[in-house]
């Protein structure tokens, strides 16, 4: 696990995304801002109510010249039935052996109930055209999460001030 921090170069990765071709990060950088977020399950409630949040976003994301790519466990199957059933606009990719998430520190330990076990903490990065991690968004509830992010990266395209 590694903790990552804003300014720090994004681990670059290549994750299995529906009809089973392989989607590399490095194919958005110098191109579009990334929005990869992390979330614990296809088709349950608080990563649904995530996914049509930024499903409903997507046209003003896409403005700020920025995609999103979300990341789970599932397995690409999975992953399509979600996007089917959801009329999920943007790509889930699989991390069925977590090492994206490990690289990303967002694979811990959880516990509920007194049980603990291993699982994804929702997280989302904001990546920057250069690649690097512009924000971090931690232990994300998922209600409003997406409104969240677009004013951030409004932020983004704003020109720096000359002095």
């Amino acid at each position: 696990m590694k903790n990552l921090s804003i300014g720090d170069k994004a681990p670059d990765f290549k994750l299995l995304a529906r009809q089973g071709h392989n989607v590399p990060l490095k194919n958005f950088l110098n191109k579009k801002n990334v929005i990869l977020y992390f979330y614990p399950k296809d088709d349950t409630p608080g990563c649904t109510v995530q996914a049509c949040g930024f499903r409903d976003t997507i046209k003003r994301i896409e403005a700020q010249d920025t995609i999103v790519l979300g990341v789970s466990p599932d397995n690409p199957k999975s992953h399509e039935k979600f996007i089917t059933k959801f009329n999920l606009p943007f790509l889930l990719l699989s991390d069925e052996d977590h090492n994206v998430s490990n690289a990303y520190g967002v694979w811990v330990e959880k516990n509920m109930y007194g049980r603990k076990y291993m699982g994804i903490e929702r997280t989302t990065f904001v990546i920057d055209k250069s690649g690097k991690i512009a924000q971090i968004f931690s232990k994300v509830k998922p209600q409003g999460h997406d409104q969240e992010v677009l004013d951030f990266i409004g932020t983004l395209s704003i020109p720096a001030i000359k002095t």
